[in-house]
């Protein structure tokens, strides 16, 4: 089993930057996919970036590179997302989750994954 819990969600205004933490507990493998995923009202649950924490190989959405930077702080067991140039469009509930994987090419879809924290809001106003 792993605990994931979230946090560093905020208001901020558009252009601002933001570092959510997710820290996580009882780790059984090193071999595992860790993303972040946010919820907006109204739409699905989209996967923003993941990381395979073996390799450090990482993927980003289409929609979030070059703004979003992943990353992980093995010594802390904690699981890093850098949001810069934040958008209205960002706000949302971000999530993070994990699922141990063989492979080193994670997943950015929802069902892919079965550990998730309760999440941390992050509110972009313009």
């Amino acid at each position: 089993q792993v605990q994931l819990v979230e946090s560093g969600g905020d208001s901020v205004q558009a252009g601002g930057s933001l570092r959510l933490s997710c820290a996580a507990s009882r780790y059984s493998s090193s071999r595992m996919c860790m993303g972040w995923f946010r919820q907006a009202p109204g739409k699905s649950r989209e996967g923003v970036a993941a990381i395979y924490t073996a390799t450090g190989r990482t993927r980003y959405a289409d929609s979030v590179k070059g703004r979003f930077g992943i990353s992980q702080d093995n010594a802390k067991n904690t699981l890093l997302l850098e949001i810069n140039s934040l958008k209205p469009e960002d706000t949302a509930m971000y999530y993070c989750a994990a699922v141990r994987s063989e492979s080193d090419y994670c997943l950015l879809s929802d069902w892919a994954y079965n550990y998730w924290g309760q999440g941390t809001q992050v509110t972009v106003s313009s």
